[in-house]
């Protein structure tokens, strides 16, 4: 595949992510309202939907892994609530942009923990070792745009960030495709990490060039 082929790709893959997130904005406008009204802060949001993660997580290890599913999706949505009240509240920090960020990583890796377990009693050795990979993925994901960002260089492409890869677990937990799931996430968070690899280095070799 040429570059110029792989930019169109990554363009499409962009404006499809911008356009998901303006028509979620306007479903969630009125239930981030709501919650404006009811005093409750930017960070109680994120530790609420961080304790739902966890309480999913629990409940995956017992051996539930629809219920699991849909409170774990569910615990994420507010990752996005806790944005919306923050901006619209006017109350964006730094220790609250790093609270959210380290609470989703541990969610995130919560989950895929749990899903190594429940694999790891149905003997699944090689979707154990997709989990392992998939957190790897993962990691390098949010590990490469942070020490992009660190040198000045924005760098939110990629195929799969942490929205889509949450709706990959819960996907594969519901509709009971979790080692396909599971199997996918890692491909697409692997590749996610190289286009980020791919285009800090092009960034950091043609410092002239344009830098999205």
């Amino acid at each position: 595949m040429s570059g110029y082929h792989k930019q169109r790709i990554a363009e499409v893959v962009e404006n499809l992510r911008t356009i998901v997130q303006q028509h979620l904005r306007q479903i969630i406008a009125p239930v981030v309202g709501l919650l404006a009204r009811s005093r409750l802060s930017p960070n109680q949001i994120s530790i609420a939907g961080f304790v739902l993660a966890l309480i999913a997580m629990g409940i995956l290890m017992a051996g539930y892994p629809v219920a699991a599913g849909i409170l774990f999706l569910l615990g994420s949505s507010f990752d996005i609530l806790d944005g919306a009240l923050a901006r619209l509240e006017k109350k964006i920090t730094p220790f609250g942009a790093f609270l959210d960020s380290t609470l989703d990583r541990i969610s995130e890796g919560a989950m895929l923990m749990a899903i190594a377990y429940r694999l790891a009693l149905e003997g699944q050795a090689a979707a154990v070792a997709g989990v392992v990979l998939a957190m790897l993925g993962g990691m390098l994901t949010s590990y490469t745009r942070a020490r992009a960002e660190a040198l000045g260089i924005t760098c939110a492409i990629g195929w799969v960030s942490r929205p889509e890869r949450v709706i990959i677990m819960g996907a594969g937990l519901i509709f009971d495709l979790l080692i396909e799931a599971i199997y996918l996430l890692a491909v697409l968070s692997l590749w996610t990490a190289g286009q980020r690899f791919l285009h800090v280095s092009s960034t950091l070799r043609h410092p002239n060039s344009s830098n999205p």
